[in-house]
């Protein structure tokens, strides 16, 4: 399973995550994670940023009609797992 590291700028602390599925929306790139390979455990939802110098990064989700968009088209897509938004 691919990793990516999370870097937060408010706490400056990196986080390696897993990456469970990805999905394209819109035009946009996202990204299910989660903090353990196997097993049940909270999964994140990222979505790629492409800044104007061409720099791309990864910020959480957290606009809750947004989260509910793209918390649906993973449900479908990961059919045997319970996905809770």
């Amino acid at each position: 399973m691919e990793k990516i590291v999370f870097d937060d700028p408010e706490t400056e602390e990196n986080t390696e995550f897993f990456v469970v599925e990805e999905t394209q929306l819109g035009g946009v790139r996202y990204l299910l994670v989660t903090e353990e390979e196997e097993g049940d455990c909270e999964a994140y939802i990222l979505k790629e940023v492409r800044e104007a110098d061409g720099e791309v990064f990864f910020e959480m989700v957290t606009e809750e009609t947004e989260l509910a968009s793209v918390g649906k088209v993973f449900a479908e897509l990961m059919e045997d797992v319970d996905v809770e938004y």
